[in-house]
């Protein structure tokens, strides 16, 4: 049972029945296991408290542990956070589409699940193909928080996700074997100077030189 969730994504060129098929269980609150850069990402409807609780469980992720979204976008980004410092627009410049994090100040509409009741929210615009597209397809930010158990590593493979994952999503896009590493540098931009969180494939190098050029 659990193969036939599995459907091979060409990573170049995704499909688009594919796309669409994934991008509709998505808009009825279900989870799709999809290839970004790095890992495979787990998205639902960001903006759903009950889709986003299904991704908080699937992970058995802490509810205090909030979790990015992805954008097709930054047209989308003023519906999701309140201001966009200098700094973050810099890096956006420099950045985006791509494997950079930016922690805003979230607007109230935002579950507070999301955000962990930290009032903040983390956001990109994939570079994958594929997560490019399902994004673009839905029309409203995805989660794109990693496909692992909390706390344990990130998967490169669909054969490396843990079983469960699995059974908990209604489909997995199988785009064969990403790159691998740290994922996405996630950076808080909601004081005046910046925070780097984690640093990820963007090099703290890369992005001190990017706001001090």
């Amino acid at each position: 049972m659990m193969s036939q969730k599995i459907v091979g994504i060409d990573p170049v060129n995704p499909e688009s029945d594919i796309i669409a098929k994934a991008g509709k269980i998505i808009q009825n609150n279900g989870i799709v296991i999809f290839p970004a850069k790095c890992l495979y990402g787990v998205a639902a409807d960001a903006l759903n408290e009950k889709a986003v609780q299904k991704v908080f469980n699937l992970k058995k992720r802490p509810l205090n542990n909030p979790i990015l979204v992805l954008i097709p976008d930054r047209d989308m980004l003023q519906d999701l956070v309140t201001t966009i410092s200098k700094p973050a627009k810099k890096m956006m410049d420099a950045f985006w589409p791509g494997n950079l994090t930016l922690v805003f100040e979230a607007k109230d509409n935002i579950p507070q699940l999301l955000t962990a009741g930290t009032g903040k929210i983390g956001v990109r615009i994939p570079a994958h193909p594929v997560a490019k597209a399902l994004v673009e397809y839905v029309g409203f930010p995805i989660t794109g928080t990693s496909a692992n158990l909390s706390g344990q590593n990130g998967c490169s493979r669909i054969d490396q996700l843990v079983p469960s994952i699995i059974e908990h999503a209604d489909l997995v896009l199988d785009a064969g074997v990403l790159k691998g590493g740290t994922g996405s540098t996630i950076v808080d931009v909601t004081a005046l100077s910046f925070n780097i969180i984690r640093e990820g494939e963007v090099s703290v190098h890369r992005i001190n030189e990017t706001l001090t050029g």
